[in-house]
């Protein structure tokens, strides 16, 4: 459907653009109003099958490595050993496919968000239809409490409020009117005659044309949008990056070793099964699966702390993050209007509690104000202009507004000046009332008592000190000059600078029996009452632990920006030295000068889902791994597009919690922070076992190397290099991954670039190899002369031995492991327990000294062997010595 900009367009063209009236359609037309601009359903993608999440589990370069290393495996007649890398393979796809197959079809949740009942008028009779019934021309009937079926222009308002925040971000709600507005590029919060798919009513009633339907309505096209858009995790980046590693060094040394064997005389069959055998023990089979556990159990531990992780990689993922995109409303705040200043008689007052619990003083220089005639006489006047209601919900455990959250704000305040809205109008009832309009910008209404009138306005601070003539002071209404007008304009920006929605609150003596528009002015301006939405409590002290961790905190939000960076200041978000970024900015910059302005910025205000998807992607292009926490329906794009999603539980949206990859079920900020500190531990754990696998895998390699380029027969046979490949490694990685977080890892210094393998990992694994590969090599020609049997024997025990010893060295990378605590890792012990006691099957087991080609030890020379092999302690605890001592690898 073309947009129209049905905003800028009257009631009237609407109705002929789609042949309606203000009685709606006629029942013949709604089949060819569907045929003609489409239903109201969005895209719906079919889900995949469980079959093909489990093999999607095996699009991994790693993985294809794995399945030609099964092969070769296969072609040299090693038939177990191929079995077991395939049913590495098998289980390591069905844990990833139980983990992520559980809800992935963003579609469907927007699908659920906005399945709902509309009610409309046909041919003058009003229906009750579902939401994917309704067709373009149709007239909604809306009353308090309805969902919006489709995009619509408004016919008429009667204080029609819409909450509208899941949609475009801003804790306010929409006064709805029916002029017509100019501007054909207006921000969907500034359209203040349309509504939209997907909110709500919050209060008041009204009537509205259907002008767009299902993917053509604002949520249709964020719909597409999700649709389209693909987001790669950094692990995956990182073990594509660490597989093209393991082929090129596969490749060049199986190239080199079977040129180097053929010439010093081995058959080509020797070197081939050699060749094939010292692959397979370079290629980590047992990584897929660590990595799998190491992620899962980082699960496990997150649901722990209130934290439910939809996709195993996300956690690591956040470890890496260099920035957190926090969404203000509901994110930072409590999407709870409060008010938290009032100004009268010429004092400031503060107001004590949060939220809607009608609870907490009123306080002048630190002290009970009350009782004060001034702020009684404001309470009064507030309670008489607040139409909300608030109650604490049982089921729920929280208080409830119905209406508007600014009057609902009002009439908290109210109460904790000993003020109750219900005693009062039992009172003085209400008699007259003009409410609160986009364009009059004020709420005025009357109330009588016999003869007496009450009167009572309350509306934007400019909008009612303009309206006044007069100034309530120490009892006695003064004539508001010019000077004493400028003072009340200096409250009000002093107020506004600090974050607050400023509302003036105004009185008059009035003996009327109604109300009319033109009769609202010579007013008694009483006070001012500054309201705000509460910043959660625990945000500003996991903000602050998040910057310790070298993390930056920016804010996105679709709220004015003075409003946004009073609240980034309070939290610490916004420095003098940063900042705040305007939607309105970002339409006039290309990508590139995004990209080079987002370091700067810590806030970014009045913006669209298509800004937050630009700023995602700047970030993107600078390198840094980015979050993005939400909970709307606007959040959602943003929410895939970046590197890591992050919804809340209890607040967020059904399209948020299903675009997110992580969803915090407390709505509790902080729990991002230990997120943070799990994802950190993960990196930490998955590059231990790395270093193991590598370093074991190198030294053997330079054993193999050794022995050709001496002279020697090989030291160790293809059927003994698979062995220490599945059985010594297969048990010792697998435990090195329950490995214990280590202290102070969130507040380590963050490199902006992390990689598995970097230039420290490059520098242990030779520390490591060279040891085993020089001590296999003297132990296998001290023996050589004699039984070569036995010298193999000793070459494999000694290589199995020195993966004993590695593998404690590889639990830090400085801390000494006579420091470090023996017990806290149990798998280890059990599993260094487990891998001596199969050596010695190895090597005593009549059926394995068979297969494996060995003979029995002495005592003796096991002493010799664990001497040598210890010998790899020795060189790591000298190199972590120097570390310590001097900071250098």
């Amino acid at each position: 459907m073309i947009d129209f900009f049905w905003h800028t367009k009257t009631v009237e063209q609407a109705f002929e653009y789609f042949g309606s009236s203000r009685e709606g359609l006629l029942p013949g037309q709604v089949d060819l109003q569907r045929q003609k601009f489409g239903s109201n359903t969005l895209p719906e993608k079919k889900p995949d099958a469980i079959w093909m999440i489990f093999l999607k589990q095996f699009q991994s370069p790693l993985i294809y490595i794995l399945v030609g290393a099964g092969i070769l495996i296969l072609v040299i007649g090693e038939y177990t050993d191929a079995l077991i890398i395939f049913l590495v393979l098998v289980f390591n796809a069905v844990v990833g496919a139980i983990q992520e197959g559980k809800a992935r079809n963003t579609l469907a949740s927007l699908k659920k968000l906005v399945e709902t009942k509309a009610a409309i008028l046909r041919g003058g009779l009003e229906e009750i239809i579902t939401d994917a019934e309704v067709v373009a021309g149709d007239v909604l009937v809306l009353r308090e409490g309805d969902k919006i079926p489709a995009d619509a222009r408004v016919i008429f308002a009667h204080k029609l409020i819409v909450n509208e925040a899941s949609l475009t971000g801003e804790s306010q709600p929409a006064y709805k009117t029916d002029g017509v507005l100019s501007g054909e590029k207006l921000a969907t919060a500034e359209q203040k005659n349309m509504l939209f798919k997907g909110t709500s009513v919050l209060a008041g009633s009204g009537m509205a044309v259907v002008t767009s339907t299902g993917v053509h309505t604002v949520i249709g096209g964020i719909s597409e949008m999700i649709a389209a858009m693909e987001s790669e995790d950094p692990i995956k980046r990182e073990v594509r990056v660490l597989s093209k590693i393991i082929i090129a060094t596969v490749v060049a040394m199986s190239i080199v070793l079977f040129i180097a064997g053929l010439l010093a005389g081995k058959s080509a069959t020797e070197m081939f099964a050699t060749v094939v055998s010292l692959a397979v023990s370079v290629i980590p089979e047992g990584l897929p699966i660590v990595l799998t556990l190491v992620l899962a159990a980082g699960v496990w531990r997150m649901s722990k702390k209130n934290a439910l992780v939809k996709k195993l990689q996300a956690v690591e993922s956040l470890g890496q993050a260099g920035v957190i995109a926090v969404d203000k409303t509901g994110t930072i705040t409590k999407n709870e209007l409060t008010v938290t200043r009032v100004y009268v008689g010429g004092k400031t007052f503060l107001v004590e509690g949060s939220g809607y619990l009608p609870k907490g003083a009123i306080l002048e220089d630190g002290k009970n104000s009350l009782p004060n005639e001034g702020v009684e006489l404001l309470a009064e006047l507030s309670a008489f202009c607040a139409g909300a209601h608030v109650a604490f919900s049982e089921e729920k455990k929280v208080w409830q507004v119905s209406g508007d959250p600014t009057e609902a704000a009002l009439l908290v305040f109210a109460e904790k000046a000993g003020v109750v809205k219900t005693e009062l109008e039992h009172e003085w009832p209400q008699v007259a009332e003009i409410p609160f309009s986009y364009q009059s910008k004020y709420h005025a209404v009357l109330h009588r008592a016999g003869k007496r009138g009450r009167f009572a306005v309350a509306g934007a601070a400019e909008r009612v000190l303009e309206l006044s003539s007069l100034l309530w002071h120490e009892k006695k209404n003064i004539r508001l000059s010019q000077a004493a007008r400028g003072e009340m304009e200096e409250v009000i920006s002093a107020m506004s600078a600090s974050g607050l929605r400023v509302l003036g609150v105004a009185t008059k003596n009035s003996s009327a029996l109604s109300l009319e528009p033109n009769g609202i002015g010579n007013l008694t301006l009483v006070g001012f009452i500054g309201m705000k939405d509460v910043v959660r409590p625990e945000v500003k002290s996991a903000l602050a632990a998040a910057k310790e961790a070298g993390i930056k905190i920016v804010m996105i939000t679709g709220d004015h920006k003075m409003t946004a960076r009073a609240i980034a200041e309070e939290t610490g978000i916004y420095t003098p030295k940063s900042l705040v970024l305007e939607g309105a900015e970002i339409e006039d910059m290309t990508d590139a000068a995004l990209a080079q302005t987002v370091g700067e910025v810590s806030v970014f205000a009045r913006v669209t889902p298509e800004h937050k998807l630009r700023i995602i992607e700047a970030y993107k292009a600078t390198g840094e791994i980015i979050a993005m926490t939400g909970d709307g329906v606007n959040d959602a794009p943003s929410l895939v597009a970046a590197d890591l999603g992050v919804a809340m539980g209890k607040i967020g949206t059904e399209v948020a919690k299903e675009a997110a990859d992580i969803i915090l079920l407390d709505d509790n900020f902080g729990s991002i922070v230990l997120a943070v500190e799990e994802g950190r531990n993960i990196y930490k754990t998955i590059k231990k076992v790395i270093l193991y696998l590598f370093s074991t895998g190198l030294g053997e390699v330079l054993t193999i190397t050794g022995a050709i380029f001496l002279g020697f027969p090989l030291p160790v046979l293809a059927s003994q290099i698979i062995w220490l490949n599945f059985v010594t490694d297969g048990f010792l990685d697998v435990s090195l991954a329950t490995e214990p977080r280590e202290e102070g890892l969130l507040f380590e210094p963050r490199l902006k670039k992390t990689a598995f393998v970097d230039s420290l990992m490059v520098k242990r694994m030779v520390f490591m190899a060279l040891p085993m590969s020089i001590g296999s090599l003297w132990l296998f020609h001290y023996y050589m002369s004699g039984d070569i049997v036995k010298a193999r024997t000793i070459a494999l025990t000694v290589l199995a031995a020195f993966q004993w010893f590695n593998a404690w060295n590889c639990r830090s990378e400085k801390e000494s492991i006579f420091k470090m605590n023996f017990w806290s890792n149990k798998f280890l012990l059990g599993a260094t327990a487990i891998v001596i006691i199969l050596q010695l099957l190895a090597v005593y087991q009549p059926i394995m000294q068979k297969f494996l080609h060995t003979t029995s030890l002495t005592f003796g020379e096991w002493l010799l062997v664990v001497a040598v092999s210890s010998s790899i302690v020795w060189v790591e605890e000298l190199r972590k010595m120097r570390v310590r001592k001097i900071g250098l690898i």
